[in-house]
């Protein structure tokens, strides 16, 4: 590595653990797969979508889960996007930290990996540079944001217009570029229940409202709305609301 200037690459981390502390900065972003860390006591998971920050000299422990790619930022102390007009970069590196990237830093990574792919430059210096500055908007204690960023009524367009598929939450959590542990947090606070529990009610409105207005056939309400059968809506109809599919039929003319 350079000791002058930042250095970018994408890898793999191994997948038997490893340990080492080194001089220089370092931040790891997430691309495949998973790796877990534990950065001089502190723990988590850098997985898609999130990322971690490694100050200089604090001994870290990693390892790769499976299959598993990232992109890694070493900076030494004279990397340009820590000096001069840069230097206030240097308090992303106080202490070691897990971050995860919203939509416009999405996109960023995914121009920073094109860039790397096609080689486009030798000089990883402004990439880098780029990516502290916002990361130090979005971390820095003063300019911390709600917690809250989800948007929930595209979430709830998305759900309505996927509900005979199966949904998963990671599904959801891409939707809104976060890993899927930060996305159910954010959505209980949002919501009051965890994501699956969230779909499930919409799954049984969207049958209930079918049931009092349509004579579709019960079978076909389930798979419109997303049930394995016929069994399955009715089992978890009955506990949500107390009463059978059946009795909220709508009355047949004779």
């Amino acid at each position: 590595m350079s000791t002058s200037g930042s250095a970018i690459r994408l890898a793999p981390l191994a997948t038997t653990g490893q340990h080492h502390a080194h001089a220089h900065r370092q931040i790891v972003i997430g691309l495949s797969g998973a790796a877990e860390f534990d950065i001089d006591g502190a723990r988590g998971h850098v997985t898609e979508r999130t990322g971690c920050i490694v100050p200089a000299g604090r001994e870290h422990y990693y390892r790769g889960v499976g299959d598993n790619s990232q992109l890694i930022i070493d900076l030494p102390d004279a990397a340009p996007g820590l000096n001069g007009a840069h230097h206030h970069h240097r308090h992303l590196f106080d202490q070691p930290r897990y971050f995860t990237l919203d939509t416009t830093l999405c996109l960023y990574l995914q121009f920073m990996v094109a860039e790397m792919n096609e080689a486009a430059t030798d000089d990883h210096n402004l990439l880098t540079t780029t990516l502290l500055a916002s990361l130090s908007r979005r971390l820095a204690p003063e300019a911390a944001a709600p917690r809250s960023r989800l948007n929930i009524r595209d979430l709830d367009e998305w759900i309505e217009q996927h509900l005979a598929e199966t949904l998963k939450v990671k599904d959801l959590a891409r939707r809104a570029c976060l890993s899927t542990a930060h996305f159910t947090e954010l959505f209980r606070d949002h919501t009051g229940l965890p994501p699956y529990r969230y779909i499930l009610h919409k799954r049984l409105g969207a049958a209930r409202a079918l049931l009092e207005e349509t004579t579709l056939p019960l079978v076909t309400i389930a798979e419109r709305t997303g049930f394995a059968n016929q069994s399955a809506l009715s089992h978890a109809f009955r506990r949500h609301f107390g009463q059978s599919p059946g009795s909220l039929r709508i009355p047949r003319q004779h």
